[in-house]
């Protein structure tokens, strides 16, 4: 089983969704910011890895928010979604497709990763129909 760590960043009532590159598996779905934990690394310094590689900022990661775990024909993750908020720099594409802001309400507009859908779901339950 690989350990996979994504980080829930809010902005206000909105919160970071990133688009796949097309040439990667499951690429041009939606996910959160995140990815493998690497040997001798904690969940939490793995965020802290993938979100400069990924995104050119610094975050802080809190809690977890949510771990699922979920079997694709290529690979079995154990992903945990930490809150996490940018304490320094502005997202930047260098991985991904294309970054968004959304509320939990847009949920339904975008394809996401088969991994994510249970958290979409307590997402919804938890934030939806929130007036900003």
């Amino acid at each position: 089983m690989t350990e996979v760590v994504a980080a829930l960043i809010w902005r206000g009532k909105e919160f970071m969704i990133c688009q796949r590159p097309a040439h990667k598996a499951r690429g041009l779905l939606w996910e959160f910011v995140g990815g493998k934990v690497e040997p001798g690394e904690t969940g939490e310094q793995a965020l802290v890895r993938e979100c400069r590689e990924e995104l050119g900022v610094t975050v802080s990661v809190g809690e977890p928010f949510m771990e699922v775990t979920h079997t694709y024909p290529d690979i079995t993750v154990h992903l945990v979604l930490f809150h996490a908020s940018i304490v320094e720099g502005e997202p930047q594409m260098l991985e991904h497709n294309d970054i968004r802001w959304i509320t939990a309400d847009e949920i339904g507009q975008y394809a996401f990763c088969p991994a994510d859908e249970e958290i979409l779901e307590r997402l919804r339950q938890t934030y939806a129909n929130q007036k900003a």
